[in-house]
């Protein structure tokens, strides 16, 4: 996982109206599908308890897999392009 998907991680960690802003987009959107496809939703909702004790690591376990496929690296690629490190700067 390169540096910027860990920002972005980090990001959605520290600031609901980023996450927020991400899952209103197309993007966002489809991330959550691929992110809920195989369980719908169990693992994530665990990631996401798990990011809320500060432990991100099954957060980046889930979004490194979806980086496998061609669609998903793609995914996060534009999710990383699109500026939710500049809205965060401007939400905090």
């Amino acid at each position: 996982m390169d540096e910027k998907t860990k920002q972005l991680i980090e990001t959605l960690k520290n600031n609901p109206g980023t996450v927020q802003a991400l899952f209103r987009t197309r993007d966002g959107q489809d991330l959550m599908r691929m992110l809920t496809q195989e369980d719908h939703g169990a693992a994530l909702q665990r990631a996401a308890q798990s990011a809320a004790r500060g432990d991100t690591s099954e957060m980046a376990r889930m979004v490194s897999q979806i980086m496998r496929s061609p669609e998903g690296a793609a995914l996060v690629q534009r999710i990383n392009n699109d500026g939710y490190m500049e809205v965060r700067a401007e939400l905090v």
